[in-house]
């Protein structure tokens, strides 16, 4: 079969028609066009010197005096610190461990990006492999020496906190979702007393109340790790934010849905199940992939009640009196990370949003 090729004839005025667009956007008047020039001019000269300390001037293997004496950036500093700002204070010995938790729990959510893995029973294998993360993390089972949770540090906590967050969150904030709009009374005011108090304080105020106020109310002699308790508290926080998400997706569903599905015979959980909820969570993908990039950078509030994630064990790494004086290289480098995996989560939303919403793939 002979290829198709457009005539140079149709492409040539589409090309001038973009060109057009853009001589008319940027050079519709002088303004606009001292005002492009000056734009082109400050970015290509904020580049080049980037360029130059980031790249051309720096130092990538080295000792700290390597780095004093260039004119450039010190990636040095942060190969060199690159295991502690990920495994953070836990042992030595035993980072292994932390390695293999980190590749299960990234396999299972590279699994659980692939639409035709969605069912039950990767429900089933996420509960599975978070217990398992668990145990291979804290030790004391088959022959592994035991990690206190104290210890658990750098992109481990950031991954747990964020990951076993989110999923404890999710349900929780469905359920909650639905008692609000419940027809009874004391499930309607419990479900919206949660999320309007939880959402009413920061996350700050919630995570020093788990710290601090929560064990005063326990048993004497029980204590629970600070990580735990932060734990519960991206829980809170998570659910009732995600709660007002599932909420709005509810109300988007137009009434005739309903009344369809009531029609038919469906019960009100098959309703749910069948109808309402696959139309609702899917008009709300941007909203919910919005929270959960909340969450995963809201990890880094830990370090008010003594937790180092990975920001933290950033922060860490500046008190080294060897390299002192590299600062703008930890931040950048904490920056480059969590915009990465931000803006992964942001493709990936927009990639499912015009996957399942087709009709709609030309407006996002």
């Amino acid at each position: 079969m002979t290829p198709v090729s457009i005539p140079h004839s149709i492409a040539a005025p589409r090309a001038q028609g973009r060109l057009g667009r853009a001589a008319a956007w940027f050079f519709s008047s002088w303004s606009n066009s001292l005002g492009t020039l000056a734009t082109l001019g400050l970015g290509g000269w904020l580049g080049w010197h980037l360029y130059l300390w980031a790249i051309r001037n720096a130092v990538f293997v080295g000792t700290a005096a390597d780095c004093r004496a260039a004119r450039g950036a010190c990636w040095a500093f942060i190969s060199t610190k690159l295991e502690f700002a990920v495994f953070g204070l836990y042992p030595l010995e035993e980072r292994w461990r932390a390695v293999l938790a980190l590749a299960l729990l990234a396999a299972l959510i590279g699994i659980s990006l692939v639409r035709r893995f969605w069912s039950a029973r990767l429900v089933v294998a996420w509960a599975v492999i978070i217990a398992l993360v668990y145990l291979v993390l804290a030790g004391g089972v088959a022959g592994l020496a035991p990690v206190p949770l104290r210890l658990w540090s750098g992109m481990v906590v950031t991954a747990w906190l964020s990951v076993v967050g989110l999923i404890a969150a999710y349900p929780l904030g469905l359920i909650l979702a639905l008692g609000r709009r419940s027809d009874m009374p004391v499930v309607r005011w419990l479900s919206i007393g949660w999320i309007e108090i939880v959402r009413g304080v920061p996350l700050v105020s919630i995570l020093i109340m788990a710290s601090v106020v929560l064990p005063l109310f326990l048993p004497e002699g029980l204590e629970i790790a600070n990580l735990m308790r932060a734990q519960v508290a991206f829980v809170l926080f998570g659910s009732a934010y995600l709660a007002e998400v599932f909420r709005g997706g509810l109300q988007a569903v137009p009434q005739g849905q309903y009344e369809g599905a009531t029609a038919l015979g469906l019960g009100y959980w098959q309703s749910l199940r069948l109808v309402v909820l696959p139309q609702a969570l899917k008009l709300v993908i941007p909203a919910q992939v919005n929270t959960f990039i909340a969450i995963f950078k809201d990890t880094s509030l830990i370090l008010v009640i003594g937790v180092f994630d990975f920001l933290g064990t950033i922060k860490a790494m500046l008190s080294d009196p060897a390299w002192l004086g590299f600062s703008t290289e930890a931040y950048v480098f904490a920056a480059a990370v969590y915009f990465l995996m931000s803006w992964g989560m942001s493709r990936y939303s927009r990639h499912l949003e015009r996957e399942l919403n087709p009709e709609r793939a030309g407006r996002s």
